[in-house]
C-alpha cells in the first residue's frame, strides 16, 4: 500500500502564511512589538469599555443607550467568534507556521476568526452610527487592532479579513435590528 503524501498547499494559503511570516518578523523589532502588544491589550476590551463608559458619562441618556447598543453587539460577537473557533479549529500561526512566533500569549487556542478584530469592527460600526465624529480615532484604532493580531503571530491575514467582514455584517445587523425595535431611539 503506497504511503499517503501530504496534500499540496493551496496558493491562497501559501500567501496567507507568507504574509503572516513577514508581518511577524516586523514585530520582532522591540518598538514595533511593544506598540502592537499594547494595542492588542487595549483591544482585549479595555479601550472599548472605557469608550462605553465615557459615552455614558459625557452624553447622558443618549450616550448610555449607545453604550448599551455597543455592549449588546459585543456580546453577540463574543458568542459568534467562540462558536466559529470551536467549529473551524484552525491552529494559530505560531503553532503551525515555522518561523512565526507569538509575541504575546493568546487568549484561546484557535485562530479563525480574529475575535479582537471582529469585536473592534462591530463596536466601531455601532459607535460611529451614534458618534460619527469619532471616526478618525475608532477607524485608526480598529486598523491597528487588526494589524496587531497578525504582527503578534496570533492570526493569519485571512482570519483578520474574515473578522472584518463578520464584524461589519454584525454591526450593520445590530443597527438594522435596533432601528426596527426602537426607531425613535436610534441616532439620526
Amino acid at each position: 500500500m503506497p504511503s499517503a503524501s501530504p496534500t499540496p498547499e493551496l496558493p491562497r494559503f501559501a500567501l496567507d502564511r507568507h504574509l503572516c511570516l513577514l508581518a511577524n518578523r516586523w514585530g520582532t523589532r522591540r518598538a514595533v512589538g511593544a506598540c502592537f502588544g499594547l494595542v492588542s491589550r487595549l483591544g482585549d476590551g479595555v479601550f472599548w469599555y472605557a469608550l462605553m463608559l465615557a459615552l455614558a458619562l459625557a452624553d447622558g441618556l443618549r450616550g448610555t443607550v449607545a453604550a448599551v447598543h455597543m455592549a449588546g453587539t459585543g456580546l453577540v460577537a463574543l458568542m459568534l467568534y467562540r462558536r466559529l473557533k470551536r467549529w473551524t479549529r484552525r491552529p494559530r500561526p505560531f503553532r503551525a507556521c515555522p518561523g512565526v512566533i507569538a509575541h504575546v500569549p493568546p487568549l484561546d487556542e484557535f485562530s479563525f476568526p480574529s475575535g479582537h478584530t471582529l469585536q473592534a469592527v462591530g463596536f466601531t460600526v455601532v459607535a460611529l452610527s451614534w458618534y460619527p465624529a469619532l471616526a478618525p480615532l475608532l477607524l485608526g484604532f480598529t486598523a491597528l487592532v487588526a494589524t496587531s493580531r497578525v504582527v503578534l503571530g496570533l492570526h493569519y491575514p485571512s482570519d483578520v479579513l474574515a473578522a472584518i467582514g463578520l464584524g461589519g455584517a454584525l454591526g450593520g445587523a445590530s443597527l438594522w435590528l435596533a432601528n426596527l425595535l426602537a426607531p425613535m431611539a436610534m441616532p439620526s
